[in-house]
C-alpha cells in the first residue's frame, strides 16, 4: 500500500519526541552532504514544551524563524504555549536549485545557505540559517552579487528616507547609532554589492523578528548566527539572492515537495493561488513518469508550511498504481511563476 504523507516510509525524516528541558544547547546548522547529487538535509522533530517555553526562544533553539515554527503549529499561543505541548520542528530542508558556492538567500523561505569551498578531497558542507528579508517598499533586490565589505561592530548611519520614516512615526532617530543595543546592525554586518552598496547582511537586536519580512531591504540574522557566519565569509564571497517559494527533490523514488508561501515585489509574504502552485510543481517534475497524488499535492501547496511531504512516486515500478490524473482548472492556469523582486535597488536600508 502506497502511503501518502509528510513522514512516508523512503523519504521521511526521522522523528524523535523530546523534552526541551533536557534537549542539547542548539540544533546544528552544518550539514555534511552524503554525495555531491544529496538535495536533503536536516530533521524534522518533535518536541515537548515546558511551562517557561515560548515559540520564539523555541524558533532561535532550533534554527528556526519565529513565523516557520508558528506556521507549522496553528492553535498554539506563541508567548504561552504551556508545558506538555508537542509541537513540530521542522528542521528539514531541500537545497535551493542552482550553484552550490558561496551564499544563497532563498526569499519565501526566509533562509540563507553558505555552501563553503570544499577542502580537497573533503566533503561537500553546507551551512543553514534563518534570516529577515525586506518588507513594504523596501524590497531585498534579486540575483547574484557579492560581498564587498565586512565591518565588527559597524555604526548605523540611517539614511533621510529612514529617518523621515521614522520621524512621521514619532521615533526620531539620530544622524548615526553606535555599536550597541540600540543599534539595528548588531554586531556585524557584511556589506553586498547591490543597491549601490546599501544592502547588508548583518545581525539584530531584536532577535523575535528573525523569519519575518521586518527589514528594510536587508537580510537580518540571529546575533549568534551571524557571529558564527561573519569569519568565514571573505570579501568577494559569490551571494545568489532568489525567489523560489516551491522547491522539490527526489529521494529513494519518492518526490519531496517543500513549500513556502511566495513572497511579492515588497518582500511580503501572501496566500498561494493554488492553481499556480500546481502549475509550477507541474513544471518541476517536467516529463518524469510519476504517480502524484494530486489532491494531497495540493492540500500541501495550499497550506505552504514548509514542512516537506511525499507527494508522487516514480511510476516505472509496474507495481505502483497508474497516475491519478491532475486537476483540470476551470480556466486558463497562471503562469508559473511568482512575483519577481527588482533586481536592482537603490533605496537606503537596514
Amino acid at each position: 500500500m502506497i502511503r501518502w504523507g509528510r513522514f512516508s516510509s523512503a523519504a521521511a525524516a526521522f522523528i524523535g519526541l523530546l523534552a526541551f528541558a533536557s534537549a542539547e544547547p542548539a540544533q546544528a546548522t552544518v550539514y555534511t552532504l552524503p554525495s555531491p547529487d544529496a538535495t536533503v538535509v536536516g530533521e524534522d522533530q518533535t518536541v515537548e514544551t515546558v511551562y517557561a517555553d515560548t515559540l520564539y526562544d523555541l524558533a532561535r533553539k532550533f534554527s528556526l524563524g519565529s513565523e516557520e515554527l508558528i506556521r507549522v503549529n496553528p492553535g498554539v499561543d506563541p508567548w504561552l504555549p504551556g508545558a506538555g505541548k508537542k509541537l513540530i520542528v521542522p528542521g528539514r530542508h531541500i537545497l535551493p536549485p542552482g550553484a552550490r558556492e558561496g551564499i544563497v538567500v532563498n526569499l519565501p523561505e526566509h533562509r540563507l545557505y553558505y555552501y563553503p569551498k570544499p577542502k580537497r578531497g573533503g566533503p561537500i558542507e553546507v551551512i543553514t540559517y534563518p534570516v529577515s528579508i525586506g518588507k513594504m517598499d523596501w524590497q531585498t533586490p534579486l540575483g547574484p552579487t557579492r560581498v564587498i565589505g565586512k565591518q565588527k561592530n559597524p555604526t548605523w548611519y540611517p539614511p533621510e528616507s529612514v529617518r523621515k520614516e521614522h520621524a512621521e512615526a514619532g521615533d526620531p532617530l539620530p544622524a548615526s547609532v553606535p555599536s550597541g543595543p540600540d543599534n539595528p546592525l548588531g554586531l556585524f554586518a557584511m556589506r553586498l554589492a547591490v543597491g549601490n552598496g546599501t544592502y547588508l547582511i548583518h545581525g539584530t537586536n531584536n532577535p523575535i523578528a528573525v523569519g519575518l519580512a521586518v527589514t528594510h531591504g536587508c537580510i537580518r540574522m540571529y546575533p549568534d548566527d551571524v557571529a558564527a557566519l561573519f569569519p568565514l565569509i571573505a570579501v568577494g564571497t559569490q551571494v545568489r539572492l532568489i525567489n523560489e517559494p516551491i522547491k522539490v527533490a527526489w529521494v529513494a523514488g519518492e518526490l519531496l515537495l517543500e513549500a513556502h508561501p511566495p513572497v511579492d515585489a515588497q518582500g511580503q509574504s501572501f496566500e498561494p493561488d493554488i492553481d499556480q502552485f500546481t502549475e509550477m510543481l507541474r513544471a518541476s517534475v517536467g516529463d518524469t513518469t510519476v504517480a502524484i497524488n494530486w489532491d494531497y499535492a495540493r492540500e500541501v501547496l495550499q497550506k505552504a508550511d514548509g514542512v516537506i511531504a511525499t507527494v508522487a512516486l516514480e511510476a516505472d515500478n509496474p507495481n505502483l498504481p497508474a497516475p491519478e490524473p491532475a486537476p483540470v482548472p476551470a480556466a486558463e492556469p497562471a503562469p508559473g511563476t511568482v512575483p519577481a523582486v527588482p533586481s536592482t535597488q537603490s533605496t537606503s536600508t537596514r
